[in-house]
């Protein structure tokens, strides 16, 4: 409609162009959050890399992990994203952490330019770039790890049954 395409009804293009920078804004917001779930997954997982002397050895770090989930997942993590209707991760993820390279807390519309919003996608994009840039890093195989990634709700609900089982073994011993 913007592009005068379709016919925009009784909108303005400046009613349209507010749609289009609300729904770009909701974006970046939702993708923060995503992102701040894989860097809390890549923390843990430099964290295992720090406290064994073979893994810190072969250069493993944070660009490590961020790569292998943008470049080559594994195949149970490539399945899992497509079962929940996820088509083109790469995108999503580099996105969400190059936000999160930037972003120490959710954005407020206040604080982004109307041209930050209409084209974060391609400064997120660069920012994952450069974050992985920053310095040299050991390249992880697929199946060098073992790993899953999980929804939230997931996760809880296997929590949830983790401690109900350690809790009744608790009771029984």
């Amino acid at each position: 409609m913007l592009q005068g395409l379709l016919p925009s009804g009784t909108m303005t293009r400046e009613e349209l162009d507010r749609k289009l920078l609300d729904g770009r804004f909701c974006e970046i917001r939702m993708l923060f959050y995503v992102g701040r779930d894989l860097i809390r997954w890549i923390e843990q997982c430099v964290d295992v890399v720090e406290r064994d002397e073979d893994l810190k050895k072969a250069g493993f770090c944070y660009q490590s992990f961020a790569a292998i989930l943008v470049e080559e997942p594994p195949r149970n993590i490539r399945e899992k994203l497509k079962q929940w209707g996820v088509a083109d991760y790469k995108s999503i993820f580099t996105r969400a952490l190059g936000l999160n390279a930037v972003f120490q807390d959710v954005p407020v519309r206040a604080q982004l330019s109307d041209e930050f919003i209409r084209h974060y996608y391609r400064y997120a994009d660069q920012l994952f770039v450069c974050r992985q840039l920053l310095w040299s890093f050991g390249e992880i195989k697929a199946t060098q790890f073992d790993f899953d990634l999980f929804a939230s709700g997931e996760y809880s609900r296997m929590l949830e049954k983790q401690w109900s089982a350690e809790m009744a073994d608790g009771f029984e011993g």
